[in-house]
């Protein structure tokens, strides 16, 4: 993505939501903060972690089924190894809660032994869950809570105003807006939040995007790539070696092509969006534990 453009994505209720997420927080017990598996750094939230730094938390790598797994290990080992609790899910199939539960229960010992000592037997723990919007907060209190609680969508942002909800396993979940930060990182961020569906696609150039994220996975999962779109591998003799004319290329193969033959690089994006976004090309990872904080 170009480094002089600005993405408008920062609307009133973001702003308006980071309030509340700092007002709320003396109801709650502990922070469910979830990320993206698939970009633990570019989906964790600055402001919110200094927010909630005086609270326990749970980093929640949701749609860990659509990343690297061997990633997410990664991830994970990294976590521990700085004293971090973390745990890789997959909300939509309700794979990890369970495990989510028993660990928010087991940080929360103490405040339940002194609710219990107050008689206050069976009281549930108090969950905050915060997040960027489409990290999939909605869809992990529904999945918790066994039965459609919080509105949930695959458009950022689609979660507005805080709710409760009560669990069938000890907890009490606090659903907040999902909210993006007032400025948001490097192109590298700003590119992966896109990529993922962070960050409206409707506010940038769907085909720059698509166009730096094939570049990208090439860089990252190129057999994949490679595969996925019938390209010519690099390093053989038809490799295509200018970026665009093998971005076109992907486009011919997979049939987006005007009249005359031009080539529909609209479509070819969506369809290369919506081919990341699942796992079309493959479980992909745009974001590794090994510098965390050098990214480009």
């Amino acid at each position: 993505m170009d480094e002089n453009k600005n993405i408008n994505w920062f609307p009133g209720h973001m702003r308006k939501a980071l309030n509340e997420v700092s007002d709320k927080l003396k109801f709650v017990d502990i922070v469910f903060e979830t990320v993206d598996a698939r970009i633990p750094i570019s989906s964790r939230n600055p402001e919110l972690d200094n927010l909630v730094a005086k609270k326990p938390r749970i980093i929640v790598l949701n749609k860990a089924d659509l990343a690297d797994e061997n990633v997410t290990n990664a991830w994970l080992s990294f976590y521990k190894e700085q004293g971090i609790a973390a745990i890789a899910i997959d909300a939509s199939h309700k794979k990890g809660l369970d495990k989510l539960r028993f660990m928010a229960v087991d940080m929360c010992k103490d405040v339940l032994a002194k609710a219990e000592s107050k008689g206050r037997i069976g009281r549930p723990v108090r969950a905050m869950v915060v997040g960027v919007p489409n990290s999939g907060k909605s869809t992990l209190i529904n999945g918790l809570c066994n039965r459609k609680i919080a509105v949930t969508g695959d458009m950022p942002g689609v979660t507005r105003d805080f709710k409760w909800a009560r669990s069938d396993g000890q907890l009490e979940l606090m659903d907040m807006p999902g909210v993006l930060w007032p400025r948001l990182g490097t192109p590298r961020n700003q590119l992966v939040l896109t990529l993922t569906g962070a960050v409206k696609v409707e506010v940038v150039d769907v085909v720059d995007v698509a166009f730096s994220g094939m570049k990208l996975v090439e860089e990252l999962y190129p057999d994949a790539l490679y595969a996925r779109y019938k390209l010519a591998p690099s390093g053989s003799d038809d490799y295509i070696e200018d970026d665009y004319e093998r971005f076109e290329e992907a486009a011919r193969k997979m049939g987006c092509i005007l009249s005359g033959g031009r080539i529909n690089d609209e479509r070819f994006a969506k369809l290369f969006l919506d081919d990341l976004r699942s796992t079309r090309i493959a479980r992909i990872s745009l974001e590794t534990p090994e510098k965390p904080n050098k990214e480009k």
